[in-house]
């Protein structure tokens, strides 16, 4: 599924290199181990997250809303991918998807959370849900920390507008060991990780 995963990442490069009002940058990928299983979080800003996310040219599986694999052409992928369906406010399809995310991660694929939920108005962080933390200390497994900004004026949250010209990062903060959070509980572990990301993060 590498190889797939990387042509996706091509894919969606190609529309961001699509954009000459957007100028797109990403950082830190030397602090992305080779071989190694992450619980990816990163903040919220933007549909366009997505996109600049596949930026660091980096294999891991997505946790998607079920009705984006009903898109054609992009649902399509996502299923040849493998990416892990989740329908919002249902019980048992949170602990499903918590089930799916434990066998990639227990079979050898990062996962990548947006562990907000949704999309921030204005850039400052939300708290976390711990579905993300929750697998991390079970699994014992590092967390890799992310920041983008710029994206949430590029396309403004409930807009599909495109708004002038932007500098647009995602920057690779760092993995953060199991042993760091070992002795936290989840809440804490939440907590942790979201303040190490909103110093990365540009808030209005």
């Amino acid at each position: 599924m590498v190889w797939l995963h990387m042509f996706t990442s091509f894919w969606a490069c190609l529309y961001l290199w699509a954009m000459p009002a957007w100028s797109v940058s990403a950082s830190g990928r030397e602090k992305i181990r080779r071989g190694a299983t992450y619980v990816v979080v990163s903040n919220h800003q933007s549909g366009l997250d997505i996109l600049v996310a596949f930026r660091l040219f980096f294999p891991f599986k997505w946790v998607s809303k079920a009705k984006m694999f009903r898109v054609p052409f992009i649902g399509w992928n996502m299923t040849l991918n493998g990416y892990i369906r989740l329908k919002r406010g249902e019980k048992e399809s949170r602990r499903s998807s918590l089930a799916a995310c434990e066998k990639a991660l227990a079979g050898g694929s990062s996962v990548y959370f947006f562990p907000e939920g949704t999309r921030s108005e204005n850039g400052r962080l939300k708290p976390f849900k711990p579905g993300a933390f929750i697998l991390a200390h079970q699994m014992r497994l590092p967390v890799l920390a992310i920041a983008i900004n710029g994206t949430r004026h590029a396309l403004p949250k409930a807009s599909l507008n495109f708004h002038g010209r932007h500098r647009i990062r995602i920057e690779v903060i760092g993995e953060i060991p199991y042993a760091e959070f070992a002795g936290l509980t989840v809440e804490q572990t939440a907590e942790m990780v979201r303040r190490r990301i909103a110093a990365h993060v540009e808030a209005d």
